[in-house]
Formats: structure tokens, C-alpha cells, sequence
């Protein structure tokens, strides 16, 4: 039955490419508050912040593009990391409440792409956990918590469909008012994506550690 596969290297490369990820936003966010400021003095009249906003509207195109390819990146490389961990659960256990495949497509799909991932996620941490408490002696209840899931997963919810507000905002701007008011909302899930990063990171590196012991289980 078993066919595992090793995907250390996967949980690496996600996470290296998550730290960039967080860094590119920091950027992105330094630049959302000067382009404010700049709009408040343009907004007075001042023409020198008129040109200031075009400059650093210029460049922040330029950060939205790169921000836009390194999510792209990062998002492949984790659900690359989430499918081989749900897979290799496959291997050990008989029955899990979704094929292997849903642990990338879910994502993908509107709606489903809500509650669906978390679901295989909890299931991935608790199916562990249990198997690895029925065959090891060591403790697991605290680096495998279903609760930082649940916190991950609505910090997750809450920067996706932000941006889709922010979009809309983006799109309905016609004025300056209008504008600096979509920069102001685009800050918050800008700051919420600060300890999303961190905790996907924590969620991927502490499966990470217990994955090994899994793996070398014999059924």
C-alpha cells in the first residue's frame, strides 16, 4: 500500500519563499503609507505631492507586479507541500474524509476554497496526531494544534476577501478622496498578512518536524 514520498524539501522552499512573500508586503505597506501622506498634501493642492503621488504610484505598480508573481510562486510551492502531506497520510491510513487530490484543487475553486482546505488541514493535523500517539510515546497535543489552524484559516479568509474589496475600491476611484480611501482599507490586510505569513509558517514547519516519525512508521 505504501508509497511514501519525502517533502522536507517541500516544507523548505515554501517557507523560504513565504519570508519573501512577507518581505515584498512590508514594502508594499511602507509605500501605501507615504502615498498617503502624499495624497493629503495633494489633496491641499500642493503640486509638488501630485508629483510625488505619481512617482510612487509608478513604483508601487512596480511592487504590486512583483508581489502579484512571488504569491503566484508561493502559493504553488505550499499547496505542493499541503498535497504530499496529505498524500503520505494516505499511505498510512485507510480511509481519510477526501481523495489526495483535493488537498491542491480546493483552493481553486470559489466557494469551496472557503472551508475546504481547512478541513484537510485539521483532518492532516489530527489523523497525525492520533496515529503518531498510537504508535510512539512522545507527546505531540502541542506541536500539532488544531486551534492555530483555526486561527491561520480566518486570518486567511479575512485577507482574501479584503482584496477583493479592495479591488472594487481600486476600480471605483475618481478622485483623490476616493483613492486615499482605498489605500487607508488596503493597509489592513496588509497588516493582517504580517502574522499570516508567521503562522503559516509555524503550521509548516511544525508538521514538518513530526512528518520524519510518520513516515517511518510500519503499519
Amino acid at each position: 500500500m505504501q508509497n511514501l514520498k519525502p517533502n522536507a524539501q517541500r516544507a523548505k522552499k515554501a517557507i523560504f519563499l513565504i519570508w519573501i512573500a512577507l518581505v515584498i508586503n512590508l514594502i508594499s505597506l511602507g509605500y501605501n503609507f507615504l502615498q498617503h501622506d502624499f495624497l493629503q498634501l495633494a489633496e491641499s493642492g500642493s503640486l509638488i505631492a501630485m508629483e510625488k503621488v505619481r512617482r510612487s504610484l509608478s513604483t508601487q505598480q512596480d511592487i504590486f507586479l512583483i508581489s502579484i508573481a512571488i504569491l503566484i510562486i508561493t502559493a504553488i510551492a505550499f499547496i505542493q507541500w499541503f498535497r504530499r502531506a496529505y498524500y503520505n497520510l494516505h499511505q498510512k491510513l485507510d480511509y481519510l474524509s477526501y481523495p489526495e487530490s483535493w488537498a491542491a484543487w480546493t483552493w481553486f475553486v470559489p466557494i469551496i476554497q472557503l472551508f475546504h482546505p481547512c478541513w484537510i488541514m485539521v483532518e492532516l493535523y489530527r489523523k497525525t496526531k492520533t496515529l503518531l500517539s498510537k504508535h510512539t510515546s512522545e507527546e505531540y497535543r502541542f506541536s500539532l494544534s488544531t486551534g492555530i489552524v483555526g486561527v491561520w484559516w480566518a486570518l486567511w479568509v479575512i485577507v482574501n476577501i479584503s482584496g477583493n474589496i479592495i479591488f472594487f475600491l481600486y476600480s471605483q476611484a475618481k478622485n483623490i478622496e476616493e483613492y486615499s480611501s482605498a489605500i487607508v482599507f488596503s493597509i489592513v490586510p496588509g497588516i493582517i498578512s504580517i502574522p499570516l505569513a508567521l503562522l503559516t509558517i509555524k503550521i509548516i514547519k511544525d508538521y514538518s518536524k513530526v512528518e520524519p516519525t510518520l513516515l517511518e512508521l510500519n503499519d
